[in-house]
Formats: C-alpha cells, sequence, structure tokens
C-alpha cells in the first residue's frame, strides 16, 4: 500500500497538481516548488534501483544511496519542524522512512509545506534548535530556509554521482529540465 501511495503522490505532482503548474510566482515559491520536484524525481528513478544498488556508497559522499536519500528526507522534516512550530526537534516516536515509497510520502508531506510556509516567514523570524546538551540557541528562519535548499542539492548531487558510478543514468535536476516540463503542461 504505502508503495503505491509513493507513486501516487509522484503521479498527481507529474500531472501538474496545485505546485505543478508555471506560472507566476514569488522566488521562494519557485526555489521551494523545485526542490520538491527534484527531490520526487530523483526518488522515482531510486525506486527502481535494486537492493544492491541503493546500497551502493562511493567515497566523498554521505553513505549508500539509500542512506541520503533517508538522510535528505530525515532533515528535511526536521527543517520543516522548525519552520512550521519555530523550534527544531524531532519526534523520537515517529520512525524515520525506510522505503522509496516512504521517503516520497515524506518529501511530499515537508515539500508542499515549505511551498506553503516558506513565503511567510519574515526576516526577523526565529528557529531555536536544542542542542544534545539541552542549550537552546536562536537561528534566524531565514538561515533555516537557506539550509533546506543547500542541503538537499548538496545530497542530491551526491546520489546521482553514486549512480553515475554504479552505470545508472541519474535525473536530469537543472532548473532548466524543471522550467521544461512545467512549461509543457500549460
Amino acid at each position: 500500500m504505502r508503495g503505491d501511495m509513493g507513486q501516487a503522490f509522484a503521479k498527481t505532482y507529474r500531472q501538474g497538481a496545485e505546485y505543478g503548474t508555471m506560472k507566476p510566482t514569488d522566488t521562494l515559491t519557485t526555489l521551494f516548488s523545485h526542490n520538491l520536484w527534484a527531490n520526487l524525481r530523483l526518488l522515482e528513478k531510486c525506486a527502481v534501483l535494486t537492493s544492491e544498488q541503493l546500497n551502493a556508497s562511493i567515497t566523498g559522499t554521505y553513505g549508500s544511496i539509500r542512506d541520503t536519500l533517508k538522510h535528505i528526507v530525515t532533515a528535511e522534516k526536521w527543517y520543516f519542524s522548525g519552520i512550521s512550530t519555530g523550534e527544531l526537534h524531532e519526534d523520537p516516536n515517529e520512525p524515520a522512512p525506510v522505503t522509496i515509497a516512504e521517503m516520497m510520502e515524506a518529501a511530499w508531506v515537508t515539500g508542499t509545506g515549505f511551498i506553503e510556509w516558506a513565503p511567510k516567514v519574515q526576516a526577523e523570524d526565529i528557529t531555536f534548535e536544542i542542542n544534545s546538551d539541552g542549550t537552546r540557541w536562536e537561528v534566524p528562519s531565514t538561515i533555516i530556509l537557506t539550509q533546506v535548499i543547500n542541503h538537499a542539492t548538496e545530497h542530491r548531487a551526491q546520489v546521482m554521482t553514486s549512480m553515475t558510478h554504479i552505470g545508472v543514468q541519474p535525473p536530469d535536476l537543472q532548473s532548466w529540465k524543471y522550467f521544461d516540463e512545467l512549461s509543457q503542461k500549460s
């Protein structure tokens, strides 16, 4: 069932759901729409990889393809908790996504959440992070948003490098491709 849900999210997104048509929009909505599109395209491409391929890892990357994808999705859940609640925290009772379908579902939820929340963030907004020693420190919410885009871009590139290394053509995640695909739907 969860596999069907992940595929349904991707199909809905590709068909031009709420965030899938190219129309004039603000900068942050465009950036976070591209981020969601890129995450889903990469996860879709990885959904057909074998377990052996998903476990592939090369020096200089976060880890295996599977672990890096899980890291992207889990980090975005953490970042979104900070933007939406004002406090970065993890729910210890919530299991990390394990399957590609679960990762797609989580990416969809946080991605659409960022699309909604990012334009609302003001320069003076603060997110609190609680360190492992229990101390709290303030982080401008704009830095959290910047980190979301930077973090995902860096780790998607690592996954694509690993895919190339094992002989799998990675998807084209450039903004130009995003524009081309959305322009074809309009």
